[in-house]
C-alpha cells in the first residue's frame, strides 16, 4: 500500500518516539533514504514536492510570436480570436513548422491567462442569485436523438425549470417550432399546477421573439406568444444574445444536459413520441428524491414548499393549435408549413380545415375528421396514405405500381407480405390491370374490418388460390370471430387504420357471386327444400277466411 508523504512522516515520527528506533532502523523499515528520515524528524509537516518545469524546445522559437497574437486578441471581436488549432495552422503556414496540437494547446492555455492579467483585461465575475419560492422559472430547448419506430431522428427536448426548487418538466417533440414551444408551456404549467409569479427566463427564441432591439433588453414579440404569456399572467425575461446570456439561465442550461445524460442515454427506442413522453413523466417522479448540490432538502421537499406560492392556472388551457384552410390539389394533397399531406380523393378541389399541433396534423371537412397525420419535421417532405387513393386506383390500376403512396406504405409496413402475395397471384390469374384492381378492392376492406383480420383473410385467399375480395372479407370475419372481437371497425375499435366515412355514391355491400370468383365454388349437392306443407297451410287459411 503506497503512503502519501505526510502519512509517511507521521509514521516515522511515531515510531521514533514510541519504539525509540534509530535513523538507520527507520530507513530500513520504510525503505527510504536517511535524508528523508531526518527531514521527517526535523519537521512534522512534509514539504510539497517541486513540480518539474516542462519545457517545449520545439515551441521555444515561436513563443514571442504567439504571445503577440494573444495580446492582439484582447482587442479583437470575441468570435474572431485565435484558437489553439488556428495558432498551430498559422505557425505551419507562416513558419513551415508543424507542432503537435497538445503542445500548442498547453502553451496557449497557460499564456492566455497570464497575458490577460498583465494587460489588465477585465475579469468576468458572477453573483449568486437569490431565488424566492414560486417566483422565477427558466425555459430552454435542447437536441436529443431518438430511435423512433426503427429510424433514428433528431428531436427536441423542451425543459421548464422552477428556479427555487429545481423542479423540472420535460417534453420531447419533433420540432422546436412555435407549436412545440407553446405546447411545452401548457404541459409544464399543468404539471406544476400553477404559474410563476416572477419572471420566466428565455433565450431569444424565434417562436417568441421577432426582433431584438439593439443594445437593450427590449424585444419585439410574436403576437401569439404575447397572447400566451398574458393569458397565463407571467412575465418573460429575455437573456443577452449569444454566449454572454447563457449564465442568466444557467439552471435550465445544465438541466437539459443532465437529463439527456442520465435518462436519454443510451438513445431511447420507442414507437411514438407519446410513449417516450410517458416515460419522461416517470423519470421526473424519480427526480423528486434527488438533492441538488449541497442542499439539505430534496427537489420534492422544496417543491412542496414552493407550490403554494404559485399563481393559479386559468380555468381552461390555452389553445396552442394553428388553424389553416388550404385547398386540396389534384393530387389529393394539402400543403401546410411547406410539407404535403394526403386526404381522401373525394375532397379534391375543396377547401378543408387543418389543425396543426407540434406533433399532429388533423384535417376536417366541416366538423368531420377526414385525415390525421404525424407532423413532418423539415421542408419539402410529403406524407401520402395509400388508402386515400383507392377510388382513383379502381379506375387507374396501372398507377399503383410506381406510386409514392405505395412506396411509403411498404416503408412503414402497412403494405405487408400478405398484400404482395395476393397481388402477385391476382396478376397471374387475371392479368396486370384486373389483378391490380382485385388488390385495390381487397384494400378497401381495411376501411371496414380490422387490419389484422384483413391480413388473415388475404393469407387464406392465397392458400385457397382465389383472388376474390369476397373470400378475403369472409375469411377476415372468421378471423375476427375466432379472436372474439367485432368483425367490423367501429369508432371505438383500436385499429392502426382509421375507418374512413363511407361514400354514399359507392356501393357499400359486396355480393358473393359465382361469376366474380376466379375459381368457381363446388356445386351444392343438397336436395331442394320441400314446400308442400306450407302450401297446405296457405289453402287452409283461405278456406277459413269469410
Amino acid at each position: 500500500m503506497s503512503l502519501s508523504k505526510q502519512e509517511l512522516f507521521d509514521r516515522i515520527r511515531r515510531d521514533s518516539w514510541q519504539l525509540k528506533l534509530s535513523v538507520r532502523a527507520l530507513s530500513r523499515k520504510y525503505g527510504v533514504h536517511r535524508r528523508l528520515v531526518r527531514e521527517a524528524l526535523a519537521s512534522p509537516v512534509a514539504k510539497p514536492r517541486k513540480r518539474p518545469v516542462r519545457t517545449s524546445p520545439r515551441m521555444e522559437p515561436y513563443k514571442k510570436t504567439v504571445d503577440d497574437w494573444l495580446r492582439a486578441d484582447l482587442e479583437a471581436p470575441r468570435k474572431q480570436r485565435h484558437t489553439a488549432k488556428r495558432i498551430g495552422t498559422r505557425l505551419e503556414e507562416e513558419f513551415g513548422v508543424t507542432l503537435p496540437y497538445t503542445t500548442v494547446r498547453d502553451f496557449v492555455t497557460a499564456r492566455r491567462r497570464v497575458i490577460a492579467a498583465e494587460e489588465g483585461a477585465p475579469v468576468e465575475g458572477y453573483l449568486t442569485r437569490h431565488n424566492v419560492p414560486g417566483a422565477d422559472a427558466e425555459v430552454d430547448f435542447g437536441e436529443v436523438w431518438v430511435d423512433l419506430a426503427g429510424e433514428r431522428v433528431k428531436c427536441f427536448l423542451f425543459a421548464f425549470r422552477l428556479a427555487y426548487s429545481g423542479k423540472a418538466v420535460h417534453r420531447v417533440s419533433r420540432s422546436c417550432g412555435q407549436q412545440a414551444f407553446f405546447e411545452g408551456h401548457v404541459h409544464a404549467l399543468t404539471v406544476v399546477g400553477g404559474v410563476p409569479a416572477g419572471q420566466v427566463r428565455y433565450d431569444n427564441l424565434t417562436p417568441a421573439v421577432k426582433k431584438v432591439i439593439f443594445r437593450s433588453r427590449l424585444r419585439e414579440e410574436n403576437s401569439k406568444w404575447t397572447g400566451l404569456h398574458e393569458f397565463y399572467g407571467f412575465t418573460p425575461f429575455y437573456c443577452e444574445p449569444g454566449l454572454r446570456g447563457a449564465h442568466e439561465k444557467g439552471g435550465v442550461e445544465g438541466q437539459v444536459g443532465y437529463f439527456r445524460r442520465n435518462y436519454l442515454t443510451p438513445v431511447p427506442r420507442v414507437q411514438t413520441l407519446e410513449q417516450l413522453n410517458q416515460q419522461i413523466g416517470e423519470f421526473e417522479e424519480r427526480e423528486l428524491g434527488r438533492r441538488i448540490g449541497s442542499r439539505i432538502r430534496t427537489i420534492g421537499q422544496d417543491f412542496a414548499r414552493e407550490a403554494p406560492h404559485l399563481l393559479p392556472l386559468p380555468a381552461d388551457p390555452f389553445e396552442t393549435a394553428m388553424t389553416f384552410e388550404p385547398r386540396v390539389d389534384r393530387y389529393s394533397r394539402i400543403t401546410v408549413k411547406m410539407c404535403s399531406y394526403s386526404v381522401p380523393v373525394r375532397f379534391i378541389d375543396r377547401k378543408v380545415t387543418v389543425h396543426l399541433t407540434g406533433d399532429t396534423l388533423v384535417v376536417f371537412e366541416g366538423r368531420r375528421e377526414i385525415a390525421r397525420h404525424a407532423r413532418l419535421a423539415g421542408r419539402g417532405l410529403e406524407r401520402l396514405v395509400l388508402d386515400h387513393y383507392l377510388e382513383v386506383l379502381l379506375r387507374k390500376p396501372g398507377a399503383l405500381d410506381r406510386s409514392e403512396a405505395l412506396h411509403q406504405a411498404r416503408a412503414e409496413g402497412t403494405f405487408t407480405a400478405a398484400h404482395e402475395a395476393f397481388w402477385a397471384m391476382a396478376k397471374q390469374q387475371l392479368g396486370e390491370s384486373d389483378g391490380t384492381a382485385a388488390l385495390v378492392r381487397a384494400l378497401l376492406l381495411h376501411r371496414h374490418q380490422q387490419h389484422a383480420d384483413v391480413i388473415a383473410g388475404l393469407r387464406a385467399a392465397v392458400a385457397l388460390g382465389t383472388c376474390s375480395e369476397d373470400v378475403v372479407a369472409l375469411e377476415a370475419r372468421k378471423a375476427a370471430q375466432a379472436a372474439g372481437r367485432a368483425p367490423t371497425v367501429t369508432a371505438a375499435s383500436p385499429s392502426p387504420h382509421r375507418a374512413e366515412p363511407p361514400d354514399p355514391e359507392l356501393p357499400q355491400v359486396s355480393h358473393l357471386t359465382l361469376r366474380r370468383l376466379a375459381r368457381p365454388l363446388p356445386e351444392d349437392a343438397r336436395p331442394l327444400p320441400r314446400l308442400e306443407q306450407w302450401d297446405e297451410l296457405l289453402r287452409l287459411h283461405r278456406k277459413e277466411s269469410p
